[in-house]
């Protein structure tokens, strides 16, 4: 299988699962401090929101790749 197919594989499978999900969320640990043997951190939780036009794009930009990939084989 060459990188072309695999690239346009995962794009396709990006773009299903950005349109079927439309965010994900991670925890982001920030402001460390230390003041002798006490250790404070917070824990962000960040969301981020993934455009519909984006998860589309990526479907037909792998669809692309992988008929095109197929052409010149």
């Amino acid at each position: 299988m060459s990188s072309t197919k695999i690239i346009a594989i995962v794009l396709i499978i990006a773009g299903v699962l950005g349109l079927a999900y439309g965010q994900f969320s991670y925890t982001k640990e920030t402001h460390d401090a230390k003041i002798g043997p006490i250790e404070m951190s917070v824990k962000d939780k960040e969301t981020v929101n993934i455009p519909v036009w984006a998860g589309v794009g990526a479907i037909v930009v792998g669809a692309g790749l992988l008929l095109a990939g197929g052409r010149r084989a």
